[in-house]
């Protein structure tokens, strides 16, 4: 599969529906998706009739026969060994939200071009028209002897959890819902360098989570695992902790396992003595909840367009400022993620992507910084061409290390 800009097929003279002027005419984005971003790309000539007898009948059933009699073959013998999956149902799509699986498919192209820009992983869109948790696991489930790994892609919490596990239980190829643990492998890799720059180690550090979804149950648990010395995690409703009565399944687990100091009351209120603050919530934090913060704290507010601590206002207090954009420096973009970590699953077969694979992923794209380390990079570009190499080969051996390589 290729990622291409232009579809030789797209006219950019049509006119909308009731004769309108294009909305090509008024904005460049529209230009770029006309005919949308993909395209199908044959990697073997098919010139005569001997490509042809050779691409498909009769050649072609010597392939399926013998994949018939032996089926791992279908990983040398088929794309099936190097295509992702990226699936979703549309009900959370980037800030746009439950927007259905129509209007998701700009995203999941995109997505799909990262994959193949970024890592040489092919993916294919496919957006759901059902949002039944059930549903979408038999759907995926049916459709996945075509492809070697599965991305869930802005399916909204609490029901991408769900998926997420009862896929992985079904499947025996890697899942990995990206707004969870794309999400947690970027940050944790920045944490480790900001942490690094200023002497610290992670036990040292007590963060704070505003947002309680995907992404902020993924930090928590990453950061958790990478040996964090606290993490809190605040919802609309304030501190999630074991005393409250609201908790759903997955913040009554969440809540066993964070805020050892038994915080309990508000975000601000929280953030008084921390170290870090990570948002992936949207919202605004008052400057006073920031200054309140411990000296030389990091913030890493995530939320697009618009950070929960503006970066003017969050370099006042603290010694490393990072956001979810690309026009501050430090920016936590889920691209320096997923491509590797799927390259590296696929290239050693991997049945699952496991815990170990993922802190590996963020040791290895900390690392890229290296000596370069300062205050305004703490984690690399993704147009840096070390990246997925570092993160695919890390993750690779991660594999075989957890026994889950087959190959």
């Amino acid at each position: 599969m290729a990622a291409e800009i232009v579809n030789p097929r797209s006219d950019s003279s049509t006119e909308q529906e009731g004769g309108a002027e294009p909305l090509d005419s008024f904005d460049p984005a529209f230009a770029l998706h006309r005919g949308g971003k993909m395209a199908v790309q044959a990697t073997v000539p098919v010139r005569d009739k001997d490509d042809l007898s050779l691409a498909y009948t009769p050649g072609v059933a010597k392939v399926c026969t013998a994949i018939a009699e032996q089926p791992e073959l279908v990983h040398d013998y088929t794309w099936k060994s190097s295509v992702v999956a990226v699936v979703t149902d549309g009900t959370a799509v980037l800030g746009l939200g439950d927007i259905g699986p129509e209007a998701s498919l700009p995203v999941m192209e995109g997505k799909a071009i990262l994959f193949k820009q970024f890592g040489g992983v092919d993916a294919v869109p496919i957006a759901l028209a059902c949002t039944d948790v059930d549903e979408i696991v038999e759907t995926v489930v049916r459709l996945a002897p075509s492809f070697g790994g599965v991305n869930l892609e802005d399916i909204s919490a609490p029901r991408c959890f769900e998926i997420e596990r009862k896929l992985q239980e079904r499947l025996d190829i890697p899942v990995f819902h990206d707004d969870q643990h794309g999400t947690a492998v970027v940050t944790l890799a920045a944490l480790r360098n900001a942490a690094r720059l200023t002497g610290k180690t992670l036990g040292d550090l007590r963060a704070v989570i505003s947002g309680a979804g995907a992404a902020g149950v993924a930090i928590a648990k990453m950061l958790v695992e990478a040996g964090i010395g606290d993490v809190a995690v605040a919802d609309r409703k304030g501190v999630v902790s074991a005393d409250r009565e609201d908790l759903t399944p997955v913040k009554r687990e969440l809540a066993g396992f964070t805020n050892k100091a038994g915080l309990s009351g508000s975000l601000e209120a929280a953030l008084e003595g921390a170290d870090v603050f990570i948002g992936v919530s949207g919202g605004t934090v008052p400057e006073a909840a920031v200054a309140s913060m411990a000296e030389g704290a990091f913030v890493f507010a995530m939320a697009n367009p618009n950070p929960e601590v503006h970066p003017d206002v969050a370099h006042k207090y603290a010694a490393v400022v990072a956001t979810g954009r690309s026009d501050f420096p430090n920016q936590i973009n889920n691209v320096l993620a997923f491509p590797g970590i799927f390259a590296g699953a696929l290239q050693v077969r991997a049945s699952r992507i496991t815990e170990g694979m993922k802190i590996a992923a963020a040791e290895a794209l900390a690392g890229v910084v290296g000596d370069d380390l300062a205050a305004d990079y703490v984690i690399p570009s993704p147009f840096d061409e070390r990246v997925a190499p570092a993160v695919t080969a890390a993750v690779a051996a991660a594999a075989r290390a957890e026994g889950v390589a087959r190959r």
